[in-house]
């Protein structure tokens, strides 16, 4: 058993890594029309990301990875039903590495100016899908009794999970402007710094308005976090971090701003998977059909052998990105090899 909960908990904290990293390059590229106002500025908001973004994706193929060798019954289940969002996903993350790699292959203004709006609406695509995804997730999915789905594209956007999936819009780009506070010089960020309480404000009110729509739902979480109330540990530390947040903003401290963000993310992540555990995913149709850390998972002796290679592999994902991160580190300067 402690082998599934293990299995668990790594497979949030890849996903929670994925949303914390490639969500900042989401969050740039959602925010780029409105603080870049030239070619010259989009450019050095293009390169604030250019060295990682690339790299931030590979927490998403880990986490595929995971999820197929650990849990392949909720792999599976949820290809059965979200085939047609997952090709959408697919489909802007192709579109924005386009984007990105052929932007600056010509001089010509309506080149890069297409190019600039295909980086903007995928950012702003997969960011949606994906927090689209979280809200069925969290709300349950009709699942049978073998793991399959029965639902199309338009089921999965219902209300609730758009709704989840615009306030995840506003959290990256909330996210992604604090990381561009510490690319960027004036006069993108003058414009960065006054958009940021904004988007502060905005996404107070709907993380609110979310949660509150969440806890009214008949759900799992709804119960669980009745039952254990020592897990409301995670959204009330939270607020604490968006509000320390808050605070390192207004005193300039823009790094130490993004860490208190990224740890927002990551308690909020912790609190989603909190209220879930031990479901993976809830049947909305029968909770006998629900799959869980037990009944989903891979054999033992898969899933020791999977958690000894994750022992050796992961700890030089990380040191690499360290390493990246730390070699580019600083202001953004345009040179010959800039985007």
């Amino acid at each position: 058993m402690w082998l599934n909960t293990t299995w668990f908990v790594l497979y949030v904290v890849i996903i929670g890594g994925y949303v914390i990293l490639d969500g900042f390059d989401l969050g740039v590229g959602i925010l780029s029309p409105f603080v870049a106002k030239d070619d010259r500025e989009r450019r050095v908001v293009l390169n604030s990301i250019g060295p990682v973004w690339d790299g931030n994706e590979v927490w998403l193929v880990l986490g595929g990875g995971a999820l197929f060798a650990a849990f392949p019954l909720v792999y599976a289940s949820l290809f059965s039903g979200f085939y047609m969002a997952m090709m959408l996903v697919l489909l802007v993350l192709i579109t924005r590495t386009v984007a990105v790699e052929f932007r600056s292959q010509r001089e010509s203004a309506r080149w890069r100016s297409t190019f600039d709006w295909f980086f903007f609406a995928s950012s702003f695509g997969i960011t949606l899908l994906l927090g689209v995804a979280l809200g069925n997730v969290i709300r349950g999915l009709p699942i049978d009794a073998q793991g399959n789905m029965s639902l199309n594209l338009l089921d999965l956007l219902n209300p609730y999970s758009l709704a989840l999936g615009v306030t995840g819009v506003v959290m990256l780009s909330l996210h992604g402007g604090i990381f561009l506070t510490l690319k960027v010089e004036d006069p993108i960020l003058e414009r960065v710094t006054r958009l940021i309480p904004k988007l502060m404000v905005a996404f107070f009110v709907l993380m609110t308005a979310t949660i509150g729509w969440t806890l009214l739902l008949d759900t799992p979480i709804t119960t669980n976090y009745s039952d254990r109330i020592w897990i409301a540990v995670f959204p009330v530390l939270a607020l604490v971090a968006a509000v320390v947040g808050w605070r390192f903003i207004r005193a300039q401290q823009y790094l130490q701003a993004f860490l208190a963000s990224a740890t927002m993310i990551a308690l909020l992540m912790g609190a989603v998977a909190a209220g879930l555990y031990p479901i993976l995913l809830h049947s909305s149709t029968d909770s006998a059909n629900d799959l869980t850390i037990t009944n989903a998972a891979s054999a033992e002796p898969t899933l020791m052998v999977m958690f000894v290679i994750a022992m050796i592999g992961i700890p030089f994902v990380l040191l690499y990105t360290a390493g990246v991160y730390y070699f580019f580190r600083g202001k953004v300067v345009l040179d010959d090899e800039s985007y």
